[in-house]
């Protein structure tokens, strides 16, 4: 029996002549290209984000793979940035923010009435655009998620893990003698990478990331970059940038969003030099944006 993505990929979008597909109407909304993938490990299907009666987000579907980097890109306002925020009910804390349709984790509905939400957040990790620090020591930030969640038995372990999260992040060696400093203390690219170790230290399986360079400079940005690389190998990342140059050098996947609408998904090199919708080619061309 075929799958859904079989069902897909045979379907009308599949592209049989070599070369350069012929572009889909601007007024054309349906998504086009790569949205499904086998073994996806978030599901997204028909998801819709109110704030009143005003619509931000309209019926978007994509899956996302394990252990890839995701880049979601669009003008001001298009909504990407709203849709991060759905994978781990972070729009929860907006009153008059309503979600609908269905966003699996694997197996499981992350919006079904009964489910922890501190515990998915622990399992849906995210890095926000201006660097966080808690108002704590940089030893403190990294411990925080492993103390609340029960994740070391003893203080050595939990120094273990702050080391390993640490290292992770590429901030050990820089912060090693002073773990017990403000975390505020360090520079920007320095309490970015602090709040990714913070995000890493309780194992999430998913890591979202809004905008995570967009404050610093060319030299941080480069060392979040490589460290996004090097996350890949034991977590999926979801990253929100406004930066095409950004995207092409990081994810292996390129979603773009137009209007609350999800235009296009493809490989991040085939979206670039080969688009298939007129509104992702205005883009990336500079058209509007």
């Amino acid at each position: 029996m075929k799958s859904e993505y079989d069902r897909y990929r045979a379907g009308s979008d599949s592209d049989p002549q070599p070369g350069r597909s012929r572009l889909v109407d601007r007024e054309i909304r349906q998504t086009v290209g790569e949205f499904w993938v086998d073994k996806p490990r978030l599901r997204c299907r028909d998801v819709n984000v109110f704030y009143g009666t005003k619509p931000a987000i309209n019926r978007v579907s994509i899956d996302i793979g394990s252990n890839e980097v995701i880049a979601m890109i669009g003008p001001s306002g298009c909504g990407k940035s709203t849709f991060l925020r759905c994978l781990n009910r972070m729009n929860d804390t907006i009153d008059s923010c309503r979600v609908s349709g269905t966003i699996m984790l694997d197996d499981e509905d992350i919006n079904r009435p009964g489910v922890d939400v501190v515990l998915l957040r622990s399992r849906i990790g995210m890095v926000f655009q201006k660097p966080n620090p808690f108002p704590k020591s940089i030893r403190e930030n990294v411990a925080y998620g492993p103390k609340i969640h029960g994740l070391a038995r003893n203080r050595t372990e939990l120094d273990e893990m702050v080391e390993t999260s640490l290292r992770r992040a590429g901030l050990w060696d820089e912060v090693k003698d002073r773990l017990d400093e403000p975390g505020t203390g360090l520079s920007g690219g320095q309490q970015q990478r602090l709040c990714i170790a913070r995000t890493i230290a309780v194992s999430p399986e998913v890591i979202l990331m809004d905008e995570p360079c967009s404050a610093l400079d060319p030299i941080a940005t480069a060392r979040i970059e490589d460290l996004i690389g090097e996350l890949r190998e034991n977590f999926t990342i979801i990253i929100v940038t406004h930066s095409m140059q950004q995207a092409s050098r990081i994810s292996q996947r390129t979603a773009y969003f137009h209007l609350g609408d999800l235009i296009e998904v493809a490989p991040t090199r085939r979206l670039f030099t080969n688009p298939r919708h007129q509104l992702t080619e205005d883009y990336i061309t500079g058209r509007f944006g």
